[in-house]
């Protein structure tokens, strides 16, 4: 199930806060470096291209990486079948989920010439749609709906057609990528069902390439953020990471150092389960998710520190002080970022080598801690204490 099947990016239309937070943080529209330094994992397949263009345009290097891909039927037979059996039947309510999965039944429909026969056998028929993309179908075919679910989920949609309809009607239902049989379920205690899956989703496994690199730079924290857009593609990446051994060290980055972004509470829970508080816009769109993730990602995630050479700044990869700016490798980054979250303390070698990414010993922390130096290009910024280790000369 998914909060935003076909979702339309809006980023400068929407409105979203931090859902944990009391105040609403305020940053200025669109600017071209308003991620710059900045990684963000993408998770979602249709419509990715906005999502990944938006990001960028900002400045963001995305690391795009599908863990469910939209699979329409190689034979369309079955929704035919469907479609007929419907058109027989004329339902007196239609329950709609998806624009995507509205336009795909009508596009099958009218390439097998019963389109005509769809529209005429719906047109007497009560329409109830999940959200306003579900509505952008449904006028596009020609009909019109009659309400909408209270908040965009399936579940809603059920809420709202068992509180309204009377019992012992005929009911269909336009499911999507992923059927909900429990809500199906509550239906058909009511109702009789009958349903049609214009589409359907199919897991991307772990030996897959880009999910594992994906799962491998999270657990490595060479990703700031990772965006979720439904539930199913939250449980596929979980799934690939326990086939790779990795599920702890996933939950464990996500909890920390990544930000995990849900485009709304559907897509959290899988996250929330396994106790990942993920952040989410108060309007469950792609553009709401957006704007989020700028917005926190520049106030929350951007470290700044005063040191006696000058104003360390660390936003995501990039790091700046007295005019130099340096994008930084992996383990680099991973020795910067523990020497400001203790800005002044002394780090020991050990310590500093535990924080690098794969398995690392003294001698590769000090090679790391070399090419840091220089990347800084400040003598002194990183100070070395004599046989004790090393610290951030604040």
């Amino acid at each position: 199930m998914s909060d935003t099947d076909d979702a339309r990016v809006a980023a400068s239309a929407d409105d979203a806060r931090v859902a944990a937070s009391t105040e609403e943080p305020r940053v200025a529209g669109f600017r071209p470096d308003q991620l710059e330094g900045f990684r963000i994992g993408v998770t979602s397949d249709r419509r990715s291209e906005d999502l990944i263009d938006a990001f960028e345009r900002r400045g963001a290097t995305v690391l795009h990486a599908p863990t469910l891909r939209i699979t329409n039927a190689q034979e369309d037979d079955p929704i035919i079948a469907d479609t007929r059996e419907i058109i027989a039947r004329r339902p007196d309510v239609l329950l709609a989920s998806t624009g995507y999965g509205i336009r795909r039944w009508f596009e099958v429909a009218d390439a097998a010439g019963i389109g005509d026969a769809l529209t005429e056998s719906l047109s007497a028929s009560r329409i109830l749609v999940r959200g306003p993309k579900a509505r952008g179908g449904i006028r596009a075919a020609g009909l019109n709906d009659t309400g909408m679910s209270e908040v965009e989920t399936t579940a809603s949609l059920v809420t709202k057609a068992l509180d309204e309809l009377e019992p012992g009607l005929t009911v269909a239902v336009q499911v999507h990528g992923y059927t909900d049989e429990e809500q199906l379920d509550r239906l058909r205690e009511q109702h009789t069902v009958l349903t049609v899956a214009p589409y359907r989703w199919a897991m991307v496994g772990a030996d897959n390439d880009r999910v594992k690199r994906l799962l491998e730079a999270t657990c490595a924290r060479q990703i700031d953020a990772l965006t979720f857009t439904s539930a199913p593609s939250v449980d596929a990446l979980f799934i690939a990471a326990e086939a790779l051994g990795l599920l702890d060290d996933l939950v464990d980055a996500l909890q920390t150092d990544v930000l995990a972004a849900a485009v709304g509470p559907v897509t959290a829970a899988p996250l929330l389960a396994l106790g990942v508080r993920p952040i989410q816009p108060e309007r469950y769109r792609m553009g709401a998710l957006i704007r989020l993730v700028c917005e926190y990602l520049e106030t929350e995630r951007v470290r700044r520190v005063p040191t006696r050479h000058g104003e360390l700044t660390l936003r995501g990869q990039l790091v700046e002080i007295h005019g130099v700016r340096a994008l930084l490798p992996p383990t680099s980054l991973a020795l910067l970022r523990q020497l400001v979250a203790a800005p002044g303390a002394v780090l020991s070698r050990t310590e500093l080598a535990r924080a690098l990414p794969g398995i690392q010993d003294d001698h590769a922390m000090e090679v790391a801690l070399s090419r840091l130096r220089r990347s800084l290009g400040t003598p002194g910024l990183i100070a070395t204490v004599v046989k004790r280790g090393y610290r951030l000369d604040v």
